[in-house]
């Protein structure tokens, strides 16, 4: 049965836009929030309107931040010559929260995936070029997905740095192939990190 309101079918058109929300659940949390004391949803209202307003990309990393530069690449205490580069910052929060690694990252904003149209030049492949000064880097380490497109990026990232004198290393299989970062345990993931391996590009 359909709501006859043109109000609550706009709100439900764009809540179910969300991943993993379909017409029904976007239509229950909507109702929810009508039985909310007005001062709740409003508040929700506040939140969505500052994010999109204030949230920005940290200029060297471009995890999500309210500053020019996140917390991380602000931190004096880690370590800047070790770059792990990552695919967004789901795995950031994946990888931090099993306190291992101390060094910085950087999300390429995707994988390279010629299926999908999505190319070197859609990633943030040239802003981690700019980053990698031999004087100032020892190691890039690649903790992308154990999938076809993230050997297909571990690869190419390998070509553009392999006659660099830097270490390119990559999160030990411990990860099972297919597997996405963020749905790995954090024992796995931080032994992972720990014992990563020299990237041989094969």
């Amino acid at each position: 049965m359909e709501i006859q309101s043109k109000l609550i079918d706009r709100a439900v058109r764009e809540l179910s836009k969300l991943p993993g929300l379909g017409r029904k659940s976007a239509l229950r949390n909507i109702l929810h929030l009508l039985r909310q004391e007005p001062d709740h949803t409003l508040a929700l209202t506040e939140a969505l309107k500052d994010l999109v307003e204030n949230i920005q990309r940290c200029k060297t990393c471009h995890v999500f931040t309210e500053e020019e530069a996140c917390e991380i690449c602000r931190d004096p205490k880690r370590d800047h010559s070790i770059i792990c580069v990552v695919e967004d910052i789901r795995d950031v929060l994946a990888i931090e929260n099993t306190g291992q690694f101390k060094g910085v990252y950087h999300i390429l904003g995707g994988l390279i995936s010629p299926m999908e149209g999505i190319g070197p030049g859609q990633l943030t492949l040239a802003s981690l070029e700019s980053r990698i000064n031999p004087e100032t880097v020892k190691e890039v380490l690649l903790a992308l997905a154990a999938t076809a497109e993230g050997d297909t990026t571990n690869f190419y990232i390998y070509r553009k740095l392999q006659n660099l004198p830097i270490e390119v290393t990559t999160i030990a299989r411990g990860i099972s192939v297919g597997d996405d970062l963020e749905y790995a345990d954090e024992i796995t993931l931080a032994r992972s990190i720990l014992h990563r391996v020299a990237y041989k590009g094969s």
